[in-house]
């Protein structure tokens, strides 16, 4: 029969499961409360911008995609790390920064706060054609390799900065957001500036803009990973 060590041993087991569990229910949690901020908050700005007549402006458009992020990092930063973008996760995971067991389950908690957010605003805009989905302003081609290189830039700062805790996450964060608003700043007129595959595909399936979609599924992604060995060349002496 077994005796009681063997009881305390599969107890202490399922009690250690049970607990990662619940840490990656928490994980998974803040990804999708995260990125439905961002979404809601982001593409808000866009659609109060239009109806508002521009009170926003596009500087304000971009300001509010990179403080919302800011604000996230800071908020569930501690938790899930903040991806909040699934290029960003596949890019993490790729770089061997990520668990690859927990890469679908973070795009899916990603997708669904992304729906969550433009359904929303739907009911609060059911007129607005686009609900903030992103469109190529010119030649699809150029949005893609726009899409890409702006990505492969955020990639390469969020890689530049994973490591920092304490203090140092302030700075981190405030560099992504700035990144961010920097590069909506100058390049939304054309192509959107998504970088985040969610972020593109809930107001486009909602409202319906579909076309060109893919650009803002594949081109982030790709310029993520492009980012992977640049990062190596620029930070792999120190790590």
């Amino acid at each position: 029969m077994p005796d009681g060590s063997s009881h305390g041993a599969q107890y202490g087991r399922m009690f250690k499961m049970w607990l990662k569990e619940k840490r990656t229910l928490r994980k998974l949690a803040a990804e999708c409360f995260g990125t439905f901020a961002l979404v809601f908050a982001g593409t808000g700005a866009i659609i109060i911008n239009d109806v508002s007549g521009g009170a926003i402006t596009h500087a304000g458009i971009a300001l509010t995609f990179g403080l919302i992020v800011l604000a996230m990092i800071f908020t569930v930063g501690e938790v899930s790390g903040a991806h909040l973008n699934p290029a960003v996760t596949v890019g993490l995971a790729v770089a061997g920064r990520f668990e690859r067991r927990l890469v679908v389950p973070y795009c899916l908690s990603q997708v669904v706060g992304a729906f969550s957010a433009s359904l929303v605003l739907k009911v609060l805009f059911p007129q607005h054609a686009t609900l903030g989905a992103t469109l190529p302003a010119g030649a699809v081609l150029q949005s893609f390799v726009l899409e890409a290189i702006l990505t492969l830039i955020l990639m390469v700062v969020i890689l530049s900065l994973f490591s920092c805790s304490g203090e140092k996450r302030v700075i981190a964060a405030i560099a992504i957001g700035a990144v961010i608003a920097l590069e909506a700043m100058f390049a939304g007129p054309i192509c959107g500036a998504s970088m985040n595959p969610a972020r593109s595909l809930a107001p486009a399936v909602v409202s319906g803009q579909l076309q060109s979609l893919w650009v803002y599924l594949v081109a982030p992604v790709l310029g993520a990973v492009l980012a992977i060995p640049l990062g190596a060349v620029l930070f792999g002496g120190e790590e």
